[in-house]
């Protein structure tokens, strides 16, 4: 019969001549293959996993990829899962079958156990050492899986009493302090792992909940699909919805404070095939809005706006896709020009932050209020600073040129992918040539990426052909005469094992000057633009990115996610 060496041979995992090794040093000591393969660290641990998954015939289970299920963390104590180093994954009440992810599932008293205290078939499957360990201490202490698990359990038991008036009232007989208490421990998490929004969604055998942490959706927690409707209900309630009305999409809002922290949720519901889902946008009242500079503007770049917005009229231009930070950017913009001698009016839909002393104005198109209309009462105002949310028509683009044209500073956002696609795009919508050439001040374009968590950061030489493609595009802004290091985070507990932690900006800058005035006049492509813009000096969105990767902001693979063409 082929012993584990053998199988890690065949798998490729390890070479013919390590084998041999280590079926003599187990022949000499006595000790398993498995514990001589780990202590000489002639395989990884993820690659013994898998391949120990194939030895055993049973399935790898990569636990960094599985959210966290309240139910089979309920049916499993801390404690017995620390003795045997097996962790809950999955239950199916209907099977009566628990998933347990196991080291060694040949464990035959460990899983003998555990079918005794829960009553549960157990299906074993392999995961790594120390992603077990790491999963014991986090899932049932730091996470929201314990909080709701406790909940969970008692509304459960509160749906088993009373299953003879299902017919009547599904939902009425569940505790509501205890799905109030699953909503809050659902926010409370959100805060903790500062996630941008919450994502709660009906599927067919469960509802799970997902975050959107620095960019990127993560499944957390997974969640009975009976309590689903109670729980939609609560979040539909504390927002001002209709509960009843599950036919069509609704929105509302509410504020959650915890601790020193206040948050306004606005909240979105959509009637799909398994039920209504709702996502949560979260925005801190507290904590300020940040400068330019942290946003990650620097340089060039900062100066070239800096100069601009200290203009008293023209247009300045920020271009991205939805989710880019562009409105984080002007509210920063808007801070910093906000004084007691300057009126500021704002439109936009719809306002994220409240900042004082500056006039913010909600479109409501169904009350006539539209950016156009908006923008059209607001030179009755007296205004200095215009901000109108988006630039989404002929009309409000002439509207804003004129503004301008009349001794106004406006600032706009246009859904363009670079700075020099944002003037073809505005000729594009009816703007007259010569009145964007004497109008428009500045564009800049930008994206977010996201940063490397300094606790867990390591340097390495890069591959030659990425170095080289990275030198090509950023020319003589590479840094000579040093070996170049690239940096990538390992993952932590801390960054969730993502290897990152927070976000920043990269930015392009591209001021209108006298040349490029002459382009707009011309009616110029995109593509000529941009190599004027370039030839005068504009770092673009890759090379920003480029030189964060040199400077260990970000990493090769954030950069090229969000600004390769």
């Amino acid at each position: 019969m082929p012993t584990l060496s053998d199988i890690l041979v065949s798998q490729g995992s390890l070479t013919a001549e390590k084998a041999k090794l280590v079926k003599l040093t187990q022949i000499q000591t006595g000790t398993p293959e498995e514990d001589i393969i780990t202590q000489k660290e002639f395989v990884n641990e993820t690659l013994l996993a898998q391949d120990k998954a194939v030895y055993f015939n049973v399935p790898y289970i990569d636990l960094s990829q599985i959210p966290a299920s309240p139910e089979a963390l309920a049916l499993l104590s801390q404690d017995v899962a620390d003795r045997f180093k097996v962790f809950p994954v999955s239950i199916d009440k209907g099977g009566k079958k628990l998933v347990l992810a196991m080291t060694d599932p040949l464990n035959l008293s460990a899983i003998d156990f555990v079918e005794k205290k829960t009553g549960y078939h157990v299906k074993a499957s392999v995961a790594e050492a120390s992603k077990i360990k790491e999963f014991i201490e986090t899932k049932y202490a730091q996470s929201l899986s314990k909080e709701v698990t406790e909940a969970v359990f008692e509304v459960a038991a509160t749906r088993d009493e009373v299953k003879s008036f299902e017919a009547g009232s599904k939902f009425g007989f569940i505790k509501e302090e205890k799905i109030a208490e699953i909503v809050s421990h659902i926010l409370e998490f959100a805060i903790r792992a500062r996630a941008s929004d919450i994502h709660i969604e009906a599927q067919e055998k469960s509802t799970r909940v997902r975050y959107r942490i620095d960019g990127i959706l993560q499944e957390k927690l997974t969640i009975p699909k009976e309590i689903h409707d109670s729980l939609i209900s609560r979040i539909k309630i504390l927002s001002g919805m209709k509960i009843d009305e599950k036919r069509v999409p609704q929105d509302g809002r509410f504020n959650f404070k915890v601790a020193d922290q206040d948050i306004d949720l606005r909240v979105s519901s959509l009637p799909t095939s398994w039920g209504e889902k709702i996502v949560m946008r979260l925005l801190k009242k507290t904590g300020g809005v940040p400068s330019l500079a942290e946003l990650g503007l620097r340089g060039r770049g900062l100066k070239n706006l800096e100069d601009s917005i200290l203009r008293p009229h023209g247009i300045i231009l920020i271009c991205g896709p939805t989710g880019s930070g562009k409105t984080t950017t002007l509210y920063s913009i808007i801070s910093k020009i906000n004084t007691s001698k300057v009126n500021i009016v704002t439109l936009e839909d719809p306002i994220e932050y409240k900042i004082a002393g500056v006039n913010q104005v909600q479109i409501n198109p169904a009350a006539g209020l539209t950016f156009a209309s908006g923008l059209r009462s607001f030179l009755r105002q007296d205004p200095n600073i215009i901000l109108v949310g988006e630039i989404r028509d002929q009309e409000t683009a002439d509207l804003a040129i004129q503004a301008s044209l009349t001794g106004h500073l406006v600032f706009s956002t246009l859904h363009t992918n670079d700075a020099s696609g944002a003037l073809p795009r505005l000729l594009d919508m009816g703007a007259e040539p010569y009145l964007l050439a004497s109008s428009v001040t500045a564009i800049m374009a930008q994206r977010v990426i996201r940063k490397i968590h300094d606790k867990c950061k390591t340097a390495f030489t890069p591959d030659a052909k990425i170095a080289e493609e990275v030198k090509a595009n950023l020319g003589n802004l590479w840094p000579s005469g040093k070996d170049v290091k690239f940096y990538k985070g390992t993952g932590d507990a801390e960054c969730g094992n993502s290897g990152y932690y927070g976000r920043v900006g990269i930015y392009e800058v591209m001021p209108v000057t006298e040349k490029m005035s002459k382009l707009i006049l011309e009616r110029a492509s995109s593509a000529d633009i941009e190599k004027l813009a370039r030839d005068e000096g504009m770092i673009t969105l890759k090379q920003d990115g480029y030189l964060k990767v040199l400077e260990g902001i970000t990493s090769i693979e954030e950069v090229l996610r969000v600004a390769q063409e």
